[in-house]
């Protein structure tokens, strides 16, 4: 690296070649003012107000845009340059509203801090003032373009970290303005709301609207944590006044996600005192859940739990843990079942959406876990999109790969469902659902036969590749395009982008995981990625985007029926003296039940008793009305939850958890990262953090849980879990640690198999395509497809009120020309009927689906999707297909 000199008010410094003047100022603590300018955006130089003073050169220039060059002599507070900033400052005042009063952004607004530091009032430039309307539209953003200075942050941090372009300059001189096109208010646009334009804001032109009123900068404290929808794990802050949430602002320290969120990380946090949170015990008497004292409640659990532990054996209790819960949450509840209650009956909704990687990549690779760091995919070279929806399910994700886009990334998309990445991809695969396993091997034939493997790497890091390679003889392309749909030439492009690529990084979510062959379409992943050696390095791997916030740490802690914490199995011998030494029980040999058939063996009262913490399996699982049954089936059922669900309705005791704005632990998000969830509030009413509602439980039925704190209780995850063995709450700090974090000393692992694999040798799995459980036919012959939208998580941000005026219902799409044949027009209602229930819903008519399909979401209470869904599962998780079943469309008269 070339090292440059230069004297920056008299001082000797020394920078890296290709800095500029302000960098330089700002790398050796001299200040310089500015409104446009932001370190994660390119420099404009069109505010002016960065302007030094440069030995040799005629004019006052931007430091922000001006490269540093050897010998450079600079002032940056002489009187000229100090005197032309305030020249500047006038100006912007001069039609700049001056009611600071009541400004938002008082206290926390660039203009007015430089304006008092250069002593600026405005009363230089008398002249006309702007009164342009408010655009108050939205449920979110306050844009008052009487404030707006036009330094353009929010055009570029829109174009260039969120890849949306919704915003530009239109107009010119003192009519000039900023906002989305043809000079739209915001709800009309395209704009989806991600509030980045918010956050760089330097004044009160755009504010967070239900912000405004309700704290100034001074009042608030902030308080770091970490997101609890997607898996993608961002970080933000939220603004606590008077012991109450207000709102989220930006963090920009934050290790995944910098300033951006999306639309529900940012705007949706209201969701902490909706209505129908639950803030006090609940018990069932005549019929009726009524109020209780917590000493009631709990004995009540604890008597029950015991009676039928005694009477029909441990194994009639189960437990379904959380993946919006913390790790320390999820450790204690698999604890709670395996040392008080004495079984393995534990699962979670990773069986409803994950359990697939988990199970897969754990026999392709010994882990199942992403390979990668999020970080890595702007520099991506080759990005594979196969069953994942990232600019709405995984926001954040989705960004990151639009930065790579604009890098020149190559981008191969896979879905039957026209997603938005696919409109920007290089290659776009519409397969028919359902048949992922013959494309995948349908791409490692054509690699095969063009000689694209990676010889060395399969020879040197693989086994099992001779059986692989006979069965990829089965899937010539014309074959492969006959069953998928695909044309012939589309899988050889595929094939070559992938193939051919110095680094690629395979996506993948619950469009490959939800099927009856979900393991088969992981362990096809991994093939592939190991047929061309991407894997074990930067840039390139398998990498699962996990669907809730703590999907990843939730399996970690050990909340599967076949899993002790990190992935050791329960049928070890060894690995069970380990956990009996440590707890000091006596612990089942055998694998529990996992979640699909729990609802089975209640309804054979096999399973008398459930303690269901943070899910409603009525709404999410397949197959609703099978579940209700099961659940209606059982003696007793607990449920501990923040809110009032379909689930807690049926309970006979509900007990109210707490938000994770109230209480402390740790999240561990897809790409491995365990991370702080820091306490901002106390909890809601008479709630309580569910791990000491575990804690209390399992003390009332005689094991102490004697934890002083939750700091304990990682402690004690990190003693028994390699994994986790270097992890502890001070060491994560604000930045979070990537495992395996073996030891203390550790700094985390952000690319996983660099060296070798974690079983070894990765193996390749000879894998045959089957088709779906479930097809279309004459008396159903629409093929059911589900999935996300940006606007909404599951159905937890129903108790959103801000999400839930901006997308209040279900909106089925269907292609037009099946619209077309059954006369239905747009915004009109239909009954969607499948073998398992029925339900009505409005309908949009859109070609991003292909005709014979119909998608929708399951985010609606009053469209429960799931009543629809087929509950054959896949063979070796026992996940759910959601994402395949017959179902019949009906106009309603």
């Amino acid at each position: 690296m070339e090292w440059l000199s230069l004297t920056i008010d008299g001082q000797d410094v020394n920078v890296p070649k290709g800095t500029t003047v302000l960098e330089a100022c700002r790398l050796h603590g001299i200040a310089i003012p500015t409104l446009c300018h932001d370190p994660e955006l390119t420099s404009a130089g069109s505010c002016r107000l960065c302007i030094v003073q440069i030995e040799g050169m005629r004019n006052l220039p931007p430091s922000c845009v001006t490269q540093v060059a050897q010998g450079m002599i600079v002032q940056t507070q002489n009187p000229k340059v100090r005197a032309a900033r305030k020249t500047i400052l006038e100006l912007l005042v001069a039609n700049h509203p001056l009611n600071c009063m009541t400004c938002q952004r008082m206290g926390d607004c660039s203009l007015a801090q430089y304006a008092y530091e250069y002593g600026v009032t405005g009363a230089c430039y008398p002249g006309e003032r702007r009164q342009i309307p408010l655009d108050e539209g939205n449920p979110f953003i306050i844009k008052d373009s009487n404030k707006c200075i036009l330094c353009g942050k929010c055009i570029r941090v829109c174009d260039e970290i969120q890849g949306r372009s919704v915003l530009d300059f239109s107009f010119r001189g003192f009519d000039t303005q900023v906002g989305p096109a043809f000079n739209l208010p915001y709800h009309e646009s395209e704009c989806v709301f991600c509030g980045s334009c918010v956050s760089v804001c330097p004044v009160g032109a755009l504010t967070e609207k239900k912000m405004v009123g309700r704290g100034r900068p001074w009042e608030i404290k902030k308080v770091q944590t970490t997101c609890p929808y997607c898996g993608t794990g961002c970080n933000f802050d939220l603004n606590v006044k008077n012991g109450k949430v207000i709102g989220v602002t930006s963090n920009l320290s934050a290790p995944v996600n910098g300033r951006a969120l999306c639309v529900k990380g940012r705007f949706g946090m209201d969701m902490i005192y909706n209505s129908n949170r639950l803030a006090t015990p609940l018990i069932r008497k005549d019929g009726v859940l009524v109020p209780a004292e917590w000493d009631e409640a709990l004995n009540l659990v604890a008597t029950k739990f015991r009676e039928i532990k005694e009477t029909h054996g441990a194994n009639a209790l189960a437990a379904l843990s959380s993946a919006h819960c913390t790790n320390e949450e999820n450790y204690l509840m698999q604890k709670f079942m395996r040392a008080v209650i004495g079984t393995n009956n534990i699962d979670h909704c990773a069986r409803v959406c994950h359990a697939p990687t988990v199970a897969g990549l754990a026999v392709s690779f010994g882990s199942g876990a992403a390979t990668n760091s999020f970080e890595e995919i702007p520099d991506a070279q080759v990005m594979f999109v196969i069953g994942a929806n990232p600019t709405e399910a995984h926001p954040v994700v989705g960004t990151k790969m639009k930065q790579a886009l604009a890098k020149g990334a190559k981008l191969i998309v896979v879905d039957p469902r026209q997603i938005e990445l696919a409109e920007c991809s290089d290659l776009y695969l519409r397969l028919r659902a359902g048949t992922d396993v013959a494309l995948i091997n349908g791409i490692m034939n054509i690699i095969l036969a063009n000689g694209w493997e990676d010889r060395k790497f399969i020879s040197e890091r693989t086994e099992g590749f001779a059986e692989f390679q006979d069965n990829i003889k089965n899937y010539p392309p014309d074959v492969v395009s006959r069953i998928t749909g695909v044309p012939e030439e589309q899988l050889v492009e595929a094939a070559r982008i992938y193939a051919t690529a110095d680094r690629a990084m395979i996506f993948y979510t619950l469009g490959i995981t939800e099927h009856t062959t979900g393991t088969d379409n992981v362990m096809s992943l991994a093939n592939l990625a190991m047929l061309t050696g991407n894997i074990g390095k930067k840039y390139s791997g398998v990498n699962p985007l996990r669907g809730q916030n703590n999907v990843q740490g939730s399996c970690d802690m050990g909340a599967l029926p076949g899993d002790y914490p990190g992935y050791q199995k329960v049928i070890n011998t060894e690995v069970r003296k380990k956990f009996e030494k440590a707890w000091g029980v006596t612990l089942d040999p055998d694998m529990g039940i996992m979640l699909p058939d729990m609802f089975a063996a209640a309804i054979s009262k096999k399973l008398r008793a459930m303690y269901v913490m943070g899910e409603d399996p009525v709404v999410t699982d397949a197959d609703a009305n099978h579940v209700r049954k099961g659940l209606e089936s059982l003696d007793f059922l607990v449920v501990q939850d923040i809110f009032m669900s379909e689930t807690a309705k049926m309970a006979d005791v509900v007990l109210p958890g707490a938000s994770f704005a109230e209480k402390t632990g740790t999240f561990t998000n897809a790409e491995r990262r365990i991370q702080m969830v820091n306490k901002a509030i106390e909890p809601i009413g008479n709630a309580k953090a569910d791990g000491e509602i575990i804690s209390e439980l399992a003390n009332r039925m005689g094991y102490p849980f004697s934890y002083d704190s939750v700091e304990e209780v990682m402690e004690e995850v990190a003693s028994l879990t390699p994994l986790y063995g270097g992890v502890t709450h001070q060491r994560l700090g604000t930045q979070g640690l990537q495992w395996p974090v073996p030891s203390v000393d550790h700094p985390g692992s952000k690319v996983l198999h660099q060296e070798s694999f974690t079983r070894g040798k990765g193996l390749f799995v000879s894998v045959a395509f089957q088709e779906a459980n479930e097809l279309p036919d004459e008396e159903y012959p629409f093929l059911l497809n589900t999935g996300r939208k940006l606007s909404h998580y599951n159905v937890f941000t129903q108790n959103s009120e801000a999400l839930g005026t901006y997308s209040p219902e279900e909106l089925a799409e269907i292609n037009p020309q099946d619209a077309c044949r059954l006369g239905i027009k747009e915004g009109e209602w239909v009954k969607v009927a499948s073998r398992r229930g029925a339900l009505e819903t409005k309908i949009t008519i859109t070609d991003r689906v292909p005709e014979g399909m119909v998608f929708m979401t399951f985010h609606y209470m009053d469209t429960p999707t799931n009543v629809l869904t087929n509950g054959a599962s896949d063979k070796v998780s026992k996940t759910y297909e959601y994402k395949a079943c017959g179902v019949q469309i009906s106009k309603i008269a």
